[in-house]
């Protein structure tokens, strides 16, 4: 038996999973009822594995498909010796097709459903929330929405089946209101809404069963998102040559540091060196340089004011960032048009998109890594409705902007030119602080140095980014600084350290 806490790589929207099912039905032959029955064990199996001590449980069940797999887990619960609660939402006269075939399973074996109260919820070892599925596409209301609110008044686990009810498979968005499950087992393809949003938030860990619908299934329905791999980071770096030299592994130049700022100039350049840039520069104001050149030797931190005195430093470099603690004044101005027809690979952060939402244009060879308030500046949108699709949000971005757009946050989202989104799952709530963002800039810029291309770099960065945040986090999510990861970005650039990681 397949290991269901081993998620696969591809993504898909519900309208995508559907027509997965679809196929499966009918050209591959496998009765719906089967797919259901596949899904109800599943589900049934993790229960057991995870909750191994509940005995009573409750199952909440609605009039589709999800209410069908509940059906299917109920029953199997019953015959397992559990004292099961079936409580109904919606009327069963509304049921066909398969959900009909799995609720009269259930009635067969004497276990029928109850009307529901919030007094059932209060002796209870575990719900099963089959409410709702993925084909949410407006707010929840009414009879649906007290539920879910009164099991997020309870304080025992929840069990979600295909999707916590009320999480809007395709973006994630809590839709009014949603189930913030325990564990969440999804069926035949991963929804894309689990990974970003509010889906990390709410799924839980999360379980997987393709239900062993064929592999040719899958090929006839196209994904376009993906999980990064865990192991990329692993794969990425091969041992270097006994006769390396620094001029192999590029010159990096930060540009940044205004008044007040030039703790994220130094944060990006020492993140750079982490990862393995054989040189890296700052070009920040004069009155910084000498304090930087003294705090870290490692790094050649000049004084620049004006775009001629900055030529001189970009003819040297090899890649380019900016944004980091650049300010949005008059320096940062010049500085960034000074780079603005490099084709030199750049790094655009921060204020420099800032900037750059006031007056656009397209870098040849860049990648952009606004968080979603900078991204709502870039797209003349508000944070909300950002963050209510974000893969719409990146889409957006990287045609406007061209080349690789990294939409930080909560699984972060990196859109290239061929309409591939990627998502990265590493990372965790300590990370939202000032200057990770810069950390992340310099990580790209250092790879870029070393000869990876916009997407690669963008795509090990932001691994490499979320899984040093993940370890430097087992100190504690609260109170962690930037610069807890730089030790941990050198431990990943150098696999040989790692065993299980």
């Amino acid at each position: 038996m397949k290991d269901k806490s081993v998620l696969p790589l591809p993504l898909y929207r519900a309208s995508q999973v559907r027509e997965l099912d679809r196929i499966a039905i009918e050209e591959m032959g496998i009765p719906g009822i089967c797919l259901m029955e596949r899904a109800g064990s599943t589900a049934f199996q993790v229960m057991q594995t995870c909750f191994p001590k509940a005995k009573r449980i409750i199952v909440l069940c609605g009039t589709g498909n999800n209410g069908g797999d509940g059906y299917v887990v109920a029953r199997l619960a019953y015959l397992a010796g559990y004292d099961v609660t079936v409580l109904q939402l919606g009327n069963t006269n509304q049921l066909k097709g398969e959900s009909r075939l799995a609720f009269e399973g259930m009635l067969s074996v004497g276990l029928s459903p109850q009307v529901f109260s919030e007094k059932k919820l209060s002796i209870v070892d575990l719900i099963v929330d089959a409410l709702i599925g993925t084909g949410l596409d407006r707010d929840v209301a009414g009879k649906f929405r007290d539920v879910i609110d009164a099991v997020s008044r309870r304080t025992c686990p929840v069990l979600s089946l295909d999707i916590p009810s009320g999480l809007q498979a395709d973006t994630g968005k809590v839709m009014g209101t949603a189930i913030k499950a325990d564990i969440t087992v999804s069926f035949i393809g991963l929804k894309q809404g689990l990974f970003t949003g509010d889906g990390p938030e709410y799924c839980g860990k999360i379980y997987f069963d393709d239900l062993q619908v064929p592999e040719a299934t899958f090929k006839q329905v196209r994904h376009t998102v993906s999980r990064l791999p865990d192991i990329l980071c692993r794969e990425a770096f091969k041992r270097r040559p006994r006769n390396a030299h620094k001029g192999a592994f590029g010159h990096a130049l930060i540009i940044g540091g205004e008044r007040g700022m030039t703790g994220a100039a130094r944060l990006a350049a020492e993140a750079a060196g982490r990862v393995g840039a054989g040189k890296v520069s700052i070009a920040t104001r004069t009155a910084h340089a000498d304090m930087l050149n003294l705090t870290r030797p490692e790094i050649m931190c000049h004084g620049v004011e004006t775009a001629k005195e900055l030529k001189t430093l970009l003819e040297q470099a090899d890649v380019v960032a900016i944004g980091t603690g650049l300010g949005q004044g008059q320096w940062a101005k010049e500085m960034l048009e000074a780079v603005r027809h490099t084709d030199k690979p750049i790094v655009v952060d921060a204020d420099a998109l800032n900037l750059l939402a006031h007056s656009p244009f397209r870098f040849s060879n860049s990648v952009i890594t606004p968080h979603s308030g900078e991204a709502a500046r870039l797209l003349h949108l508000s944070t909300d409705e950002v963050e209510s699709d974000r893969f719409a949000a990146v889409q957006a971005l990287q045609l406007r902007f061209g080349n690789i757009c990294v939409l930080k946050g909560a699984g972060t989202l990196i859109a290239d030119t061929q309409g591939q989104i990627n998502i990265c799952t590493a990372g965790n709530p300590g990370m939202a602080t000032g200057g990770m963002g810069d950390v992340l800039t310099g990580v790209i810029v250092g790879l870029l140095a070393q000869g990876f291309s916009t997407l690669q770099a963008a795509h090990l960065g932001v691994c490499l980014h979320g899984k040093a945040g993940d370890k430097a986090a087992l100190e504690g999510e609260r109170g962690l600084l930037p610069s807890d990861l730089l030790p941990w970005l050198r431990y990943f650039v150098n696999p040989e350290l790692q065993q299980t990681d």
